[in-house]
């Protein structure tokens, strides 16, 4: 005899902790009402919730695990744990949750791990592509602590903070690149596709062409011959590129130091490295990581080989005895404000928080840097484009308005 019972169903849900820190995930409840009860039981206060589509195009089941994947998880157990949910639990939960197969597999993974008796860190240090030794690290000493649920906010903060300082970065050099390659592809348009049309009616004129129309159809004649060639070399020097700057670390180096010259972007790079090199660092020395071991920490998270170097002498000058200020300015890479609030945390015994402060500080900076190199660019997008096919169509018009004139 078949049950009457009704079945489960999977719900998003997004909605706060006992804190006020956002969150979202999934949960199996027979109705909105049972899924938000569920919810309230964990700690969470739900907002939004609504059942999951299973439409196979949209379906994200199969998507890559991405970084910010790995913040939202921590941000999770950071949030059952606090809410008292022991840590296995918390782990069939969250697995149940997310909607990624993989993610679910890895999670899986790791709690039949830590069901068997392994460390909780250990079992996170099987996945180094997801977790690194500075997350790993630092999920041990919590364990050790006896402050687990602490540990994993603060690491959630910092994940949560770097995902959102990399956003910012990849718009800002998104933008640019966009109004390039839209310039790129209209150009190409009417010198393949446009241009031809007026070359044929100019044939007929039987006149001599000024000297600006006869230079953009020379360029349309090589545009139409050598289009598929210059498109095959543009992929080839781009995947050579990316090649390059994997395979070898001298020509990374000069990728990323000459990155810091570009003008407005540089500013930005520049800013985004003091900001995680402040945040690694207030992370790592909060949970009593070792002032040496936490620069260490810090110089592989600072992405970009000058200030990786830069933090790598102050490592080395700290550990021969030399206070961080001095280390510090000795590099003559971090602004006089960095080193002052440091030197201000140092001196006050409170070099956690005003290294938080001063990554605050930078983070802040590069959110506004790339707010107006967006309003920079409008009109600069205007003007490129407006030359670009302007030009075009004034070369294109000059023979035209030669012979009204001669008439």
């Amino acid at each position: 005899m078949a049950s009457n019972e009704p079945q489960a169903v999977s719900f998003l849900w997004e909605g706060k902790d006992k804190n006020g820190n956002r969150s979202q995930g999934k949960i199996e409840a027979i109705n909105p009402s049972a899924a938000k009860a569920l919810l309230r039981n964990q700690g969470i206060n739900p907002q939004k919730i609504r059942k999951e589509s299973n439409i196979g195009f949209f379906s994200k089941a199969n998507a890559a695990i991405k970084p910010l994947d790995i913040a939202f998880f921590t941000r999770q157990m950071a949030t059952m744990m606090k809410a008292g949910v022991p840590l296995l639990q918390g782990l069939e939960i969250v697995s149940n949750g997310t909607e990624k197969n993989k993610l679910k597999d890895m999670i899986k993974s790791i709690r039949n791990d830590v069901n068997g008796g392994v460390d909780f860190s250990v079992a996170l240090s099987k996945f180094p592509q997801y977790f690194d030794d500075l997350f790993c690290n630092l999920v041990s000493a919590g364990e050790q602590s006896g402050a687990l649920e602490q540990m994993l906010d603060r690491l959630a903060t910092y994940k949560e903070k770097v995902e959102s300082l990399k956003a910012k970065i990849k718009k800002a050099l998104t933008y640019p690149t966009a109004v390039i390659v839209v310039g790129i592809i209209v150009s190409a348009i009417l010198l393949v596709k446009v241009v031809p049309m007026f070359e044929s009616l100019f044939k007929d004129f039987g006149a001599d062409l000024p000297a600006f129309t006869k230079f953009v159809v020379s360029l349309s004649e090589m545009a139409q011959e050598w289009w598929h060639v210059t498109f095959l070399a543009v992929g080839v020097g781009a995947y050579l590129f990316k090649k390059a700057k994997i395979q070898s670390q001298n020509f990374a180096d000069a990728v990323d130091r000459a990155m810091l010259k570009i003008p407005v972007i540089g500013k930005i790079l520049h800013n985004a490295a003091i900001a995680r090199f402040a945040r690694t660092l207030a992370t790592t020395f909060a949970a009593g990581v070792p002032l040496v071991n936490a620069l260490e920490s810090a110089a592989g998270a600072a992405g970009n080989v000058v200030y990786r170097n830069a933090i790598m002498q102050i490592r080395n000058g700290v550990s021969t005895g030399q206070s961080l200020q001095n280390a510090i300015n000795m590099t003559g890479v971090f602004p006089n404000m960095a080193v002052q609030m440091i030197s201000i945390g140092e001196e006050a015994g409170s070099l956690d928080l005003m290294l938080s402060k001063v990554a605050d500080y930078y983070e802040e900076a590069v959110d506004n840097a790339v707010d107006n190199l967006s309003s920079l660019l409008e009109p600069m997008i205007m003007v490129i484009l407006g030359v670009l096919v302007g030009g075009l169509v004034i070369a294109m018009y000059l023979p035209i308005f030669q012979m009204g004139q001669a008439i």
